[in-house]
């Protein structure tokens, strides 16, 4: 549920809409949710001075309750 939430809303903030993909992985210390944008996109993610990717972060964790969830942007021309 919450990566859908995710990818709904940072797809409402790109230009290419179609790059984004969140990937929600459980590691030993949680779970983390990775968001792929267009490289192109990455700078109206991540907003003017972290502002951006801030809000989506308070989003998620309001979403997310006690368990909580790390939010990773990544553009899509780094390796997977």
């Amino acid at each position: 549920m919450l990566a859908e939430a995710l990818e709904h809303l940072v797809r409402g903030v790109v230009e290419h809409p179609d790059d984004v993909v969140v990937r929600d992985r459980e590691l030993r210390r949680g779970s983390i949710l990775e968001v792929r944008v267009n490289p192109e996109d990455l700078g109206k993610v991540i907003g003017r001075g972290g502002r951006t990717a801030t809000a989506f972060r308070t989003v998620i964790s309001a979403l997310a309750g006690r368990g909580g969830a790390r939010i990773d942007f990544v553009d899509v021309d780094r390796s997977r």
